[in-house]
């Protein structure tokens, strides 16, 4: 059996809110500790022979939904987040990428990614990309009406991939956690034929060991693209 390398992950980070709700707590505190996640799970991938990209699902287009008090937690959390880990990224040679409409953030929100962005462009171990105010359909349009700014008369599916904002075209491999089932809007385009791996472990209590076990599940699994095995 052909053991298959995974080089680009994607996350899909659920639970916060409710392993906070379940110990009496705010929501914000589960957001902080799942922060702490997205650090350790970071580091480990930088480290991880084969995995070039991760890319975690941190602030949808529909999130906006929420409860504004949340939201503005949320953003200055990110921004306390991104200030504390750039000695991470740059200490373990990573960098640091956003995907999305990042217009929408405050400028000082905005500054702080494109100052992060900016810092960790050189280093080559491993890409971590932060999906923020972002949708797979949004996207996918925003591609589109790129190419047909560049007068495109006719769009081929490797034009829409190279117009994507992601450095991949295709994800290996997807990861929801929090026993939800759903994709959720997210790299529509790029999981076309990734494998889905859903988890009931809430993600402030997901670890390495558990994501090493998905790994090596992966590696084992039989990828055959709409061929035959």
């Amino acid at each position: 059996m052909t053991k298959h390398l995974l080089k680009n992950l994607a996350i899909i980070m659920d639970g916060n809110g409710r392993w906070a709700q379940q110990r009496g707590l705010n929501r914000t505190k589960g957001h902080e500790k799942g922060a702490e996640t997205i650090r350790d799970v970071t580091t480990y991938c930088a480290k991880h022979p084969s995995i070039e990209t991760v890319t975690f699902y941190a602030f949808s287009t529909e999130n906006w939904k929420r409860p504004k008090l949340e939201i503005e937690f949320l953003m200055k959390l990110l921004d306390r987040y991104l200030q504390k880990e750039l000695k991470t990224y740059q200490n373990h040679n990573i960098r640091f990428k956003a995907i999305g409409n990042i217009e929408a953030f405050s400028d000082k929100l905005q500054e702080r990614i494109k100052i992060t962005e900016e810092a960790t462009k050189n280093n080559t171990d491993l890409i971590h990309i932060l999906a923020l105010n972002y949708g797979g359909r949004a996207e996918i349009t925003c591609a589109v009406n790129k190419l047909i700014n560049e007068g495109k008369k006719k769009v081929t599916e490797h034009d829409i991939s190279s117009a994507l904002q992601t450095p991949y075209s295709n994800i290996d491999l997807l990861i929801r956690t929090s026993g939800e089932e759903r994709i959720s809007n997210y790299l529509l385009w790029q999981i076309s034929y990734a494998e889905l791996y859903f988890t009931e472990t809430l993600w402030p209590d997901f670890t390495i060991q558990e994501l090493d076990e998905i790994i090596s599940d992966f590696e084992q699994r039989t990828r055959k693209f709409g061929g035959l095995a």
